[in-house]
């Protein structure tokens, strides 16, 4: 049944979304986490529905079941590239050199990394020292390759610390050369962040750039976890994506993601295409 509900859903979709190829001059991309509830019930499909939302960039990896080769040339029959896929932070720990293989499997110059391990919400400054010291090794291993690493911040690094938060804490303690960011709109406001001064304030240090807003009123904190009915269609909740966008591009952000972690994906991405095509 869910089968048959979301071929349902992307006829109803087709006819509000037209295909275009950038969005300020980013090319147009979807985070494949957006899409995890048809992921798992047919991968192809769901590429299908990607290509035809007029996405040309996915930030992801091969789902279960299917290996990195077969999703590379999944993604190449549709012309989708695959500029960016995540890793484990235990994974580029232990093993970063399977990262890389990975990686270059699937075609990708960034490697992202979503989550830094703390106790609970607690998220400490030891925590962020030893994930500074992570990264640096890791992110050195992946730059001999040819690759970028990229942290994405989750809210809960915007705890204060000193005259900044930790998050201030891990962007001028990691190396340049070696480690990059990925900013979450809806995680950066929520955690307390303001993206546009963020953007600025650390030019060239953030690569990639996760496009999600924060339902209008909710008021966030430091824990990283916020209801899913939170995250809503750009454009109707916190963000300035105007602003965002304009600051993303002078300061050097290379790809841009759509990411949609509601329950109603089908409804929210077009939506939130068409919202980002009229912006000027």
């Amino acid at each position: 049944m869910q089968k048959y509900l979301f071929l349902l859903l992307t006829i109803l979709c087709l006819g509000e979304v037209q295909a275009q190829k950038s969005i300020y001059g980013f090319p147009l991309g979807v985070q494949t986490y957006t899409f995890r509830r048809s992921f798992p019930l047919h991968a192809l499909k769901a590429l299908d529905t990607i290509k035809m939302f007029g996405f040309t960039e996915i930030e992801g990896g091969a789902p279960r079941g299917m290996s990195p080769e077969d999703f590379r040339k999944a993604c190449d029959d549709r012309g989708i590239k695959i500029p960016s896929t995540g890793a484990g932070y235990e994974q580029l720990v232990k093993d970063p050199m399977a990262v890389v293989k990975t990686a270059k499997i699937l075609g990708a110059s960034y490697v992202m990394c979503a989550w830094i391990p703390h106790k609970g919400n607690d998220f400490t400054i030891e925590d962020a020292k030893k994930a500074v010291a992570d990264f640096n090794t890791a992110g050195k291993v992946l730059k001999e390759n040819g690759l970028t690493l990229c942290y994405h911040d989750h809210g809960y690094e915007f705890r204060p610390y000193e005259d900044g938060t930790l998050m201030d804490y891990i962007i001028k303690n990691t190396n340049p050369e070696y480690v990059s960011f990925e900013m979450d709109v809806l995680w950066t406001i929520h955690g307390g962040g303001d993206p546009v001064s963020l953007l600025k304030k650390y030019k060239g240090r953030w690569k990639l750039l996760h496009l999600k807003d924060l339902r209008k009123g909710v008021v966030g904190d430091n824990t990283g976890h916020t209801p899913a009915e939170n995250d809503v269609v750009l454009g109707t909740g916190q963000a300035d994506f105007r602003g965002i966008l304009k600051a993303a591009k002078k300061g050097g952000v290379k790809h841009c993601f759509i990411e949609d972690e509601s329950n109603y994906e089908m409804i929210n991405v077009p939506k939130s295409v068409a919202y980002l095509k009229a912006l000027k």
